[in-house]
Formats: C-alpha cells, structure tokens, sequence
C-alpha cells in the first residue's frame, strides 16, 4: 500500500489484526501525546480497536507498507493448522518492556527471514497472484506466521498469541466497538453475559484502569485528533466523541492536556504556520 502524500494524524478503526512492514518512510502511533516510531525495515502489529496514525514520506517518494489483515477466527484456524498438521509447537513465555505494556500495537524490527517474505509478498501484489489463486493468500499468512512463532523472542509473537487467547471470548472486541456509541456499563455487561461486578472485574484486569476512565481517555484522544485535523466546531467535536455538554468536554480537556480545545487547537496551527509545514500531530512530542 502507497500514500503518495503526508495527510497528518488519521484515526483507523479495524476490526482485524493487521501484520505489516515499514518499506519506505515512517509510521507514527499517537497515545495522548506520546508518539511512537517505526521506520523502513521494521514490522509492526496492531490490535482491533482505534489506531491514531501517521505516515510519512521518505523525502520526495512517497509512503510505502506491506500489510497482511487476519481475523481472529482465522489465526486461531492457522495456529491450529500449524499445530495438528505440521506438529509445530509453541509457547508464550517471553516478556519484555516492549511487549508488556498496555498498547494497542507492537513495533518490531525485522530480520532476515521476514524481510525476504514481506519482498516476496511486494511481488506477489504486483504479479496480482492474490487475485487470480485465492488460496495463496491463505499460504502465505501461514507462512509469516510460521516464521513469527519460529522467534521466540518476537515481541510481535508474545502479543499475537495474548491478543488471540483474550479475543477468544469476544470481551476486548465488544467494548472497541462500542467507544463511541451511548451506552451504559450495565449495557455492555449484558453484552458481554456478565453480572456488573464480574464486567468491571474482568475489564479491569485487561485494560488496567476502570471503564469510565478508560472510556473517557479514549474519546478524549479521538477529540484531540479532530482538533488538530479537521475544522470541526469544539460543540461539534464534544457530540461526536460522546460528550452530551460542551462545557464539560472542555473542562475534561483542559484536565487532561492542560489547554482548553481552542487554545490547543491554536498554539498547534500556529506553531505549524510559523514553521511552513503541513499540521501534524507530532508537536512537541517525546518519540519512542
């Protein structure tokens, strides 16, 4: 996949894992204002839910990445398959700060085996060899996966394998795919067929913080995001990340980034001016 130009932070929802290879450029992930780094050679993954991204341009060639999408039914279908029928064996003991904390994607750089297969994939899609034997698609997202549980020390490994087991009661996916939608913690219990007590139990233990705080981050992040791209009224953009009271929203802001929205808004787009670049949201940002 190309992006021929530099578009600034964009949020992406997906309802897939996606397993990928930084070609050309580089690919930030925002958290509040914490950025994190991948350049050309690295893989990343990156989990179901909402991703803040950016991809920028090597100079004048534009961005370029490999990406394969899997759902959870079928990694668990292909782990099986590598399993039962080629007799691999696999575990999930490596830790690390890389792959031991709460985000929702992983950075990694690629080594030699991955960096021929994510080539033989480029020419793949070239040849269009996905379009005319379906099959091949299949072949070869056992073949990257076969090649990540071979790394035992592959933070993208330990993550894939934690994000299956978890997703295989549907909890983490429900609660993604309900940020933004106006619905009570009693709602999203039943859902997910747990009493209130169990639900706040079990959402504690997987994402580490209580479900109205962990809520309130998120659509605070998504409000940040349309702050800085897009011209959307702070009434406009306290509606559409959920929050029933403009004034409230703004308070929360302001808690949270130390600014109300206007005036980030403004020290953002004025800093981007003086400078003569396009509005990103990497002002000033500590990278990782």
């Amino acid at each position: 996949m190309q992006q021929p130009q530099h578009t600034g932070s964009q949020a992406h929802t997906l309802s897939r894992y996606a397993i990928g290879y930084v070609v050309r450029g580089r690919k930030y992930i925002y958290y509040g204002d914490t950025r994190y780094e991948a350049r050309a050679g690295d893989m990343f993954y990156l989990g179901i839910g909402t991703h803040y991204i950016e991809e920028i341009p090597d100079e004048s060639r534009s961005y370029e990445q490999l990406t394969l999408f899997c759902s959870p039914e079928l990694l668990r279908d292909l782990l099986s398959d590598l399993s039962l029928n080629y007799r691999m064996e696999f575990d999930n003991n490596h830790t690390c700060a890389n792959c031991g904390n709460d985000l929702f994607h992983i950075f990694y750089p690629s080594w030699g085996a991955v960096t021929h297969f994510f080539g033989s994939l480029h020419a793949y899609l070239r040849e269009d060899l996905f379009g005319e034997t379906p099959a091949m698609e299949r072949i070869k997202a056992l073949e990257l996966l076969c090649l990540l549980l071979a790394n035992p020390d592959c933070c993208i490994r330990s993550r894939l394998l934690d994000d299956i087991n978890m997703a295989s009661d549907g909890f983490e996916q429900i609660v993604r795919r309900h940020i933004f939608d106006n619905m009570t913690i009693e709602d999203l219990a039943a859902l997910c067929n747990k009493s209130l007590t169990s639900f706040k139990k079990e959402f504690l233990r997987r994402f580490h913080e209580p479900p109205h705080k962990w809520f309130l981050r998120q659509r605070l992040t998504h409000s940040r995001l349309l702050l800085i791209s897009t011209d959307k009224s702070i009434a406009a953009i306290a509606s559409e990340c959920r929050f029933t009271n403009p004034s409230h929203y703004i308070k929360l802001f302001k808690q949270a980034y130390g600014q109300t929205p206007a005036v980030y808004r403004h020290l953002l787009r004025s800093e981007a001016d003086r400078k003569r670049e396009p509005l990103t949201a990497d002002h000033p940002l500590p990278v990782r």
